[in-house]
């Protein structure tokens, strides 16, 4: 903690000790304990006893189901994690649970995941959906790491992930620490064919800030030189001029699904488009839907896709290509 951050919350802290003055500090708290820039998280596996896969494949199945979901630290569409019991922050996280099952994921990007907490039951919020979702394996990006709170983006999946990569944003360039976390996964039933999963978490504050932040995105994933699916709460519109939305699709790429459509809003809050599916050109969404369920203040967006398998022709994947050679 810097001396300034320190300093900082003192000062705060001796004037307000309830109210908004407390949240104040619980912010402070957020920008001081920021985790370290990049680091690779370790992909956790859950015993076979607790991971029930709910993926049922036919041959021939083409179709990746993905979800994107801002799970609030597990706050419903309370206020604030802070003014509420632990008791009710575990049964917000049943209710995602239940969700999260029911939709017969391959893999659910989740941002605002905490780990063990102070703030949100002081139990590991990914952990837990893993478990009682029956997932196979989670990864977490702790983007705040430190007094008490744990918390950034996260993967739980039904499919082996790899090559898992965590970055933190640079402080200036967010006043809350935001970030990124990203794991390379196979196509079921297509050995050849390796992506990238993106879970991502842009600034709420600035529209020039989001953008430098998606730049540093892009640095990352040019470097990865894989095709991808990034999902997340982007804290920005498709019809906001210069958006950074606007910026991540031009630089990678990328297509969302019928951006301009209406209906599709997943911050009821304020009626606003916030959180999307991006996909390669390797892929093509065979469905899109956003779930009107109140288990956060974001709704959860789910896609099927289906390979574009006239761009993947020809370009088998590395080590697809040294396991032929074995």
């Amino acid at each position: 903690m810097t001396v300034s951050c320190i300093r900082a919350v003192k000062s705060i802290s001796r004037s307000y000790l309830t109210g908004p003055g407390l949240l104040t500090v619980v912010l402070l708290l957020q920008s001081c304990a920021s985790a370290e820039f990049r680091t690779t998280p370790v992909v956790q596996s859950l015993p076979e006893t607790v991971a029930v896969s709910s993926i049922s494949r036919e041959s021939g199945d083409e179709v990746l189901k993905v979800m994107t979901l801002n799970i609030a630290h597990g706050r419903g569409e309370g206020f604030h994690q802070l003014l509420q019991r632990g008791v009710t922050t575990e049964s917000n996280l049943d209710a995602i649970a239940i969700l999260l099952k029911q939709q017969h994921l391959d893999i659910a990007a989740l941002q605002e995941a905490d780990g063990p907490s102070y703030w949100s039951g002081k139990i590991d919020h990914v952990e837990y959906l893993a478990e009682q979702g029956g997932f196979a394996q989670y990864v977490s990006a702790n983007h705040v790491n430190g007094f008490g709170l744990f918390y950034g983006t996260a993967f739980v999946s039904n499919l082996e992930m790899e090559h898992a990569e965590a970055i933190t944003f640079e402080p200036e360039l967010s006043m809350v620490p935001k970030g990124f976390v990203v794991a390379t996964v196979t196509w079921p039933g297509e050995p050849c064919i390796e992506l990238d999963v993106v879970s991502v978490h842009l600034d709420f504050f600035s529209e020039a800030i989001r953008r430098r932040q998606v730049t540093a995105l892009v640095n990352v994933l040019r470097a990865r030189n894989r095709p991808m699916v990034i999902m997340g709460d982007f804290n920005t519109r498709w019809d906001k001029e210069n958006s950074a939305l606007h910026l991540i699709v031009k630089e990678l790429g990328l297509h969302p699904y019928k951006p301009g459509q209406s209906g599709l809003e997943t911050f009821a809050r304020f009626g606003h488009r916030l959180d999307w599916i991006l996909i390669s050109p390797g892929f093509e969404f065979h469905s899109y839907n956003v779930i009107n369920d109140n288990v956060s203040d974001h709704r959860a967006v789910v896609a099927e896709l289906a390979l574009n398998r006239e761009v993947h022709a020809g370009r088998p994947s590395e080590s697809c290509v040294a396991r032929r050679g074995q």
